[in-house]
């Protein structure tokens, strides 16, 4: 595959904030995705991680501030800012491969599109389920489709939005090493919104913590340690693991109440 990420694009952050209408929402946000590296965003409930993703990859405009884009995107690239959702959008009427190929549709022909299909469906272990229809899939192939879509277009920098919350505990913990594989394989520059800090630890490289709305940066923490050797109870991941929760625990217990009282 094609290692798009690994050519430079670099985003960079630099104070922004945002509010709808009278909410603030984000405020004075700076920050840098570096080449290749994996960018995790945590924080408490209601901080603002998606709407502050949505403005990185241009979905929405800042209230203040900007966001820009550094560096060569490689030739073959389609989408330099490409999206993986929770929600995996797959159309219920076409193959695994059908829903692959969509994003590719007139812009490459056949033969070229066929052949990035199937690259993509081997690198995410769907090969063997390339005729299959997305309701004869598990939860976790079907995120595995939507995050081979993706990559299809050889994104410069790949966009996650919580992508295995959806998927119940014992899945999720089997697609999290095949994803810090995926990902280090793929070369790409990758900013990935969580919840969960094992997952953050797992496979973050640069770990940035908001504080409870309006967000704010609170800590940037870095793990320099390459992402596909990373195993689940490594000590020194649990301690990272344990250092972002007593970071975060006040600001989601505060969050949570503000929730649990606001008027109905």
């Amino acid at each position: 595959m094609s290692r798009a990420g690994a050519m430079g694009l670099r985003l960079v952050v630099s104070g922004v904030r945002h509010a709808y209408r009278e909410l603030a929402v984000l405020e004075d946000i700076t920050l840098t995705a570096e080449p290749g590296e994996v960018l995790v965003l945590v924080g408490p409930s209601g901080c603002g991680k998606s709407t502050l993703l949505g403005i990185m990859g241009g979905l929405l405009a800042p209230s203040g501030g900007t966001v820009r884009c550094e560096g060569e995107v490689a030739a073959d690239c389609l989408n330099p800012l490409t999206y993986v959702f929770q929600d995996f959008a797959l159309l219920p009427w076409r193959s695994v491969a059908d829903n692959v190929a969509l994003v590719l549709e007139a812009r490459l022909p056949a033969a070229e599109r066929t052949a990035r299909v199937a690259e993509v469906l081997a690198l995410t272990g769907l090969s063997d389920f390339a005729q299959a229809w997305p309701k004869q899939l598990s939860g976790g192939m079907r995120q595995r489709v939507g995050i081979a879509r993706a990559l299809a277009v050889r994104p410069a920098c790949l966009l996650m939005d919580e992508p295995l919350s959806a998927l119940d505990a014992q899945t999720r913990d089997l697609l999290l090493d095949e994803f810090a594989s995926l990902i280090a394989r793929a070369g790409t520059t990758t900013v990935y919104v969580t919840h969960n800090l094992a997952e953050a630890v797992r496979l973050g490289q640069q770990i940035v913590v908001l504080s409870r709305r309006p967000g704010r940066v609170r800590a940037v923490l870095r793990i320099d340690r390459p992402v596909a050797g990373r195993q689940v109870g490594d000590a020194d991941l649990a301690r990272v693991e344990a250092e972002l929760w007593r970071m975060i625990r006040d600001d989601a217990a505060a969050a949570e109440r503000e929730t649990a009282y606001a008027p109905h």
